[in-house]
């Protein structure tokens, strides 16, 4: 008999704690899961599901117009905030229940509390006063929307997590930041009719992303009617006796609109769990340091998911909590690999990504091939839309490998899903070339570019 309570303890029931949970409890396990607010974590209760499913309603003006093109007469059409909010709030009520269903089916019991460490086996759970034991400990407890509790005026913004759940749609928004969470808040909030302005103190959006991906969106952001504002942030926010927000920018200037929005990333969810009683490490950021298999500093506790802030990705924290099943509990050591990751950003158009960037690429090979096209979707043709599409192969020269492969435009997102298995696989461009075309579709693009559009040699561009 163990002297411990549990087998196994996870503390946060997100997309990689719940994985871990019902894996290590399939073993047959004594798993212990505690959570605070909602099972399903960030992704399903205030991230990927319900942002996703207001990208869908985003897109319905569009469809509108365009479907004149088609010979459909649209008539008058009225947009009810609240019926989407109440059908979103239902359908991750829905999820959180096949989460929770799923965690206890495989045998693991769930505690409704926010828990703390006070040792190196003990678990403190809130709601009961009660403390618990474990012979090994997982810290799954994700990110925090960054407050930005510096700025003057703060406490009247908000961030991704009240966007989720605003009482009414506003008029006019501002959004702080330009990484995917702001940008894809832009979209959908200007899809749904209301004025937005983006606020950035860089020079373009989504750093870090290939440029060709950036300067496309941007100005497509901007010939929608997206206002861009560039290499300013707020020096304060004010509440008018109307209830409106005043935004004073670092050059002066004022902007008065109904929401402001900070969508300035997140941080580690660390605070006040208890890991320094634990002797468990953190980073300056607040993250919990972890070795290569996703183990802390204490041997028998583990960490994974945005709480280690690698890389932000459900799919990521998934990955890490399948590899530290094998690691601790199938006696098979196991890395997270983390290179050649699909993403996608969804966006007006979308994004859809992988491997390495234009930059990034021309760093670590001495010369590259550029594959590059850019047209207007058959979709667009017969409404008249001019927003175009633009797809983009980087190979490595002398060996052909397709290293980067970057799509923007209608459901490049599931493009960028397939394009990672070929990436992943180490395709050459041969092999694309090889492949026979799937006509007509935007994605027969990708496999058609037969001559580069341009070389890099050296980091620099050559024609």
């Amino acid at each position: 008999m163990s002297d411990f309570d549990f087998d196994f303890f996870v503390i946060g029931g997100g997309s990689g704690g719940v994985r871990a949970a019902r894996r290590v409890g399939a073993l047959g396990k004594k798993v212990g899961l505690a959570e605070e607010y909602r099972m399903g974590g960030t992704c399903v209760i205030r991230g990927c599901v319900p942002k996703k499913l207001f990208v869908y309603a985003s897109h319905y003006p569009e469809y509108f117009e365009d479907a004149a093109g088609y010979g459909f007469s649209v008539g008058e059409t009225s947009f009810e905030w609240k019926t989407l909010m109440a059908n979103k709030d239902k359908e991750i009520a829905r999820l959180e229940g096949l989460y929770r269903k799923g965690v206890e089916g495989n045998g693991v019991e769930i505690f409704d509390s926010r828990a703390v460490l006070k040792g190196p086996h003990e678990v403190y759970l809130e709601a009961s006063g009660k403390t618990v034991t474990a012979a090994q400990i997982l810290v799954a407890t994700g990110g925090s929307a960054n407050q930005h509790e510096d700025l003057d005026g703060h406490e009247h913004c908000i961030t991704s997590n009240e966007a989720l759940h605003l009482e009414e749609l506003p008029k006019s928004i501002i959004i702080a930041g330009a990484g995917y969470i702001a940008v894809e808040f832009a979209n959908i909030f200007h899809g749904l009719g209301v004025e937005t302005t983006l606020i950035y103190r860089g020079v373009k959006i989504l750093s870090g992303f290939d440029e060709d991906l950036r300067d496309h969106l941007q100005q497509t952001m901007i010939d929608k009617g997206i206002k861009v504002i560039l290499h300013q942030v707020f020096s304060k926010v004010e509440k008018r006796d109307d209830g409106r927000l005043d935004a004073t920018l670092s050059d002066g200037d004022v902007l008065t609109v109904d929401q402001i929005m900070l969508g300035l990333g997140r941080h580690p969810n660390t605070k006040g769990l208890g890991l320094e009683k634990a002797g468990v490490e953190t980073n300056q950021k607040g993250a919990i340091v972890v070795d290569d298999y996703c183990r802390t500093n204490v041997p028998h506790i583990w960490a994974v998911g945005d709480v280690i802030d690698r890389v932000q990705l459900t799919p990521v924290a998934i990955h890490e909590s399948m590899s530290l099943l094998q690691t601790a509990f199938l006696d098979n050591p196991t890395k997270p690999d983390y290179d050649t990751i699909p993403t996608a950003v969804f966006s007006q158009p979308e994004i859809g990504t992988v491997g390495l960037t234009e930059d990034q690429a021309a760093n670590k090979y001495s010369e590259l091939e550029v594959y590059k096209t850019t047209f207007r979707p058959m979709k667009n043709i017969l409404p008249g839309r001019e927003e175009k599409m633009m797809m983009k192969l980087i190979v490595d020269a002398e060996s052909r490998i397709v290293v980067g492969a970057h799509v923007i435009g209608p459901d490049a997102g599931e493009m960028a899903q397939l394009l990672g298995i070929s990436l992943k696989a180490r395709c050459t461009k041969d092999d694309f070339d090889a492949t026979m075309a799937l006509h007509p579709s935007a994605s027969e693009e990708l496999v058609t570019m037969y001559e580069p559009t341009y070389r890099v040699k050296n980091g620099e561009r050559v024609s």
